[in-house]
């Protein structure tokens, strides 16, 4: 069976690396013959350094389902259209806006410098902070500050692009039409699967699972779980204890590689 996880706020929490615990049971759903994949809202390279090195060269679907790596290599990558960087860009410039814009590999900031998305920011330094017009393609824009922000989400409600509200970041997180979880796992041939995820992006994603477990209590994503795992300081052993006994319950239909 394929497992698909979400990252932060699901196997590895306040940005820190998958701890040694989760990572050992993960190490163990490979061992029974299961196929890890790792779905995250981050791009690829701020996926790697929360990975163990020994997942670097696995499937990786990153921005939300934009890039997707295999292998170490990006193999997919969708893009926003020349028109609608024109029409984000004047967007962004009549509010005032600050963002994080990611290419496939580096990025654009002009946020803060206290932020607290920057914890999470390239911490390996494996890319460079880049002026957007050097970017070839634009995968990914998180707002982060902006005037008038009612106004601002209207005008983005009314472009062909994908939206997600992240509320208790306080953040507008922007991807190109079409782009989502689900989508990329069906563009790498994987219908069949048990997702875990905590958050609204993860909620197609939810939708196409055979099995999919909540991290916490989402309120959009609560109606698409198949069953939850309460956030308390006991959760990262009730989610290993999951993997355990779901890696027991689809032993009979493990992944051949």
């Amino acid at each position: 069976m394929h497992f698909i996880f979400d990252l932060d706020g699901t196997i590895c929490f306040k940005g820190k690396p998958l701890s040694p615990a989760i990572t050992r049971a993960l190490h163990q759903l490979e061992e029974a013959g299961h196929r890890i994949v790792f779905a995250s809202a981050r791009p690829i390279r701020d996926m790697l350094p929360v990975l163990p090195k020994r997942f670097h060269n696995g499937t990786l679907i990153g921005g939300n389902g934009a890039l997707i790596s295999e292998n170490g290599n990006i193999t997919f990558s969708r893009a926003f259209s020349p028109t609608n960087v024109e029409t984000l860009m004047s967007t962004l410039h009549e509010h005032q806006a600050t963002y994080l814009i990611d290419g496939e590999w580096d990025y654009s900031y002009t946020g803060r410098a206290d932020h607290p998305i920057l914890t999470n920011l390239d911490p390996h330094r494996l890319a460079t902070n880049v002026p957007i017009s050097e970017h070839s393609s634009i995968v990914k824009l998180l707002i982060l500050s902006a005037t008038e922000k009612e106004n601002l989400l209207e005008k983005l409600g009314e472009m062909d692009i994908v939206l997600h509200l992240h509320a208790q970041e306080d953040v507008i997180d922007c991807s190109p039409k079409g782009i989502h979880k689900q989508a990329a796992l069906a563009y790498l041939n994987i219908t069949d699967y048990i997702a875990f995820g905590n958050d609204a992006n993860d909620i197609t994603m939810f939708q196409g699972a055979r099995h999919a477990v909540m991290i916490g209590d989402h309120q959009g994503l609560r109606p698409h779980c198949t069953e939850s795992i309460p956030f308390t300081t006991e959760v990262e052993g009730m989610i290993i204890e999951k993997l355990m006994e779901l890696s027991d319950a689809f032993a009979s239909e493990c992944v051949t590689f």
